[in-house]
């Protein structure tokens, strides 16, 4: 199986952290849910209320809609520069549907939606580190075949 064809539900069973979603509500301030990225050390937090994916919070949208318009980050809700409606995928689609749709979107963040419910978020490092990491095992077993070891 090539690495683009790899599921994302493949990939979300072994990427680290995964089955753990951190996420913001609407009402949040923007500085508690930067604080929460700061803390987890990563970039976007879907936007939940109820259970339901409203949005999606970000890097980029606290820089872009609080900071060069002069906002303040704790009076500001999350609601209010939240990115919506969500582009997401499913456990179904592939690495390369996804690189596909980010790249379309010129997005680095897609949620992962399974019957309503946030399995997790994967990131264009996931994928770029997915691709990396399967092209290396394929190296090592065309090293292996030509050499004549077993890998």
């Amino acid at each position: 199986m090539s690495e683009l064809a790899t599921t994302i539900g493949m990939l979300l069973q072994r990427k680290s952290g995964s089955g753990e979603v951190w996420s913001a509500s609407p009402n949040a301030s923007v500085y508690q849910a930067i604080e929460i990225m700061a803390d987890k050390k990563i970039g976007a937090l879907p936007v939940m209320q109820d259970g339901a994916l409203l949005g999606v919070i970000s890097e980029r949208d606290y820089a872009r809609k609080v900071i060069l318009q002069g906002r303040s980050s704790k009076d500001t809700r999350v609601i209010e520069i939240m990115t919506s409606p969500v582009i997401f995928i499913s456990p179904k689609h592939t690495v390369g549907e996804c690189m596909r749709i980010m790249s379309k979107n010129r997005i680095r963040h897609l949620p992962v939606l399974d019957n309503g419910r946030v399995m997790g978020i994967i990131t264009i490092g996931d994928l770029v580190n997915w691709i990396i990491t399967e092209q290396e095992k394929t190296i090592q077993h065309l090293e292996s075949y030509i050499s004549g070891t077993p890998a």
